[in-house]
């Protein structure tokens, strides 16, 4: 087996057919058939099974695949380390995000990484589930994730600083003459509030209850920014990391008491790289504290 037939198999998964993984991968298609036919006879097993829809991976072809996977990111990460010159980066950086942590940081720490290395391809995306980043970096795909702590967290997790939670209210909200919301007086509002599985929502449904909150829910939705919008046109009210809210709504802001806030974490894959040793110290370099994000009297 080879590392060529591991990318080959993951392109097929990801494409679902050969024709589409040899246009990705920009090599002929009787190539990627071959080395697939080859891979599967070496095994002894049949990795896709072909429908109506493409190629589907069977049930050994996924168990398979997950591990070619984290060696391919390995493998890639190893090329990275190895080109590393004391002014010159180069390879992938995979950062996942969870859902309204860091929003402002992460862009931050981001740009300045790639000016200082531009040949360092980063690929990032946001995860609303705490779960599933969690499982993510148990299979060694992520090289950084940025999250809340947890009763999960791994000890060797990096502290960066801490999430202030605040509401968001609709302009000419009674509660806006206010500094700081007491959570209290929010007793009857309608919530706009997240996705189920989403670490937010279980932020937002804790101090609800913990505050003997009736958690009327308006709507839900998948993202801090939809959110935030709906809350400032009246829908409902809703409560997100600070950092998550948009530019233009910070008047529409405030902080509640009791205070609501969250550790944030830079979980670092086991004998981390160049460019993920790098990019935690530029986090660690970033505003973490919230009350310079906005202004009740802006």
């Amino acid at each position: 087996m080879s590392l060529r037939q591991y990318e080959y198999a993951l392109a097929v998964a990801q494409e679902g057919s050969v024709t589409a993984a040899a246009e990705l991968l920009r090599v002929a298609q009787p190539s990627v058939s071959q080395q697939i036919r080859g891979l599967e006879r070496e095994l002894g097993v049949q990795l896709f099974a072909r429908t109506p829809t493409g190629l589907v991976p069977t049930v050994v072809g996924r168990a398979f695949l997950r591990e070619a996977e984290v060696a391919v990111n390995a493998a890639r990460r190893a090329r990275a380390t190895a080109r590393a010159g004391a002014d010159e980066l180069v390879g992938e950086l995979v950062v996942a995000a969870q859902m309204g942590f860091g929003t402002r940081q992460l862009p931050g720490a981001l740009g300045v990484l790639r000016r200082r290395f531009p040949r360092l391809e980063v690929s990032v995306f946001e995860e609303p589930s705490s779960a599933e980043l969690e499982r993510l970096c148990r299979r060694g795909v992520l090289d950084l994730a940025l999250m809340a702590a947890c009763e999960r967290s791994p000890a060797d997790a990096h502290h960066l600083g801490d999430e202030e939670f605040v509401v968001v209210l609709g302009a000419g909200h009674r509660q806006l003459a206010a500094d700081r919301v007491e959570l209290r007086e929010l007793q009857g509002e309608p919530w706009v509030r997240f996705d189920r599985d989403s670490a937010l929502d279980g932020v937002l449904l804790n101090v609800l209850r913990d505050n003997d909150l009736a958690p009327a829910t308006v709507a839900r939705v998948s993202q801090t920014a939809t959110a935030v919008r709906w809350a400032a046109h009246g829908l409902g009210v809703t409560l997100v990391p600070a950092s998550a809210v948009p530019h233009g709504y910070e008047h529409l802001v405030r902080p509640v008491s009791p205070a609501v806030s969250q550790p944030v974490i830079a979980v670092v894959r086991q004998a981390p790289g160049p460019a993920e040793t790098a990019l935690l110290e530029l986090l660690r370099q970033e505003t973490w504290s919230e009350s310079a994000f906005f202004s009740p009297a802006s």
